[in-house]
C-alpha cells in the first residue's frame, strides 16, 4: 500500500461539521418556529451558537487536513 495517507483530522472534521450542521440547523428551526426550551438563558440561542462554533472548526479542519494536498 503506497498511498498517500490521509489525516485522522480529516475525519474529526468531517464529524464536527456534520454535528455543527446538525445542531446549528436544529437551533435555526427552534428560532424560526419560534419554540424555546424552558430552560434559564434559552434566549442565548446556544443550539445555534455551538453548532455554529462546531460547524466553523469542522470546515477548518477539513479545508487544513484535506487529502491530496501539495
Amino acid at each position: 500500500m503506497h498511498g498517500s495517507k490521509i489525516s485522522i483530522w480529516f475525519f474529526i472534521g468531517v464529524l464536527l461539521t456534520a454535528y455543527g450542521v446538525l445542531i446549528a440547523g436544529n437551533g435555526v428551526i427552534d428560532l424560526v418556529m419560534g419554540k424555546l426550551a424552558p430552560v434559564q438563558l434559552a434566549e442565548l440561542h446556544a443550539p445555534v451558537w455551538w453548532g455554529g462554533t462546531l460547524l466553523a472548526l469542522g470546515l477548518f479542519y477539513l479545508i487544513k487536513f484535506r487529502p491530496g494536498k501539495a
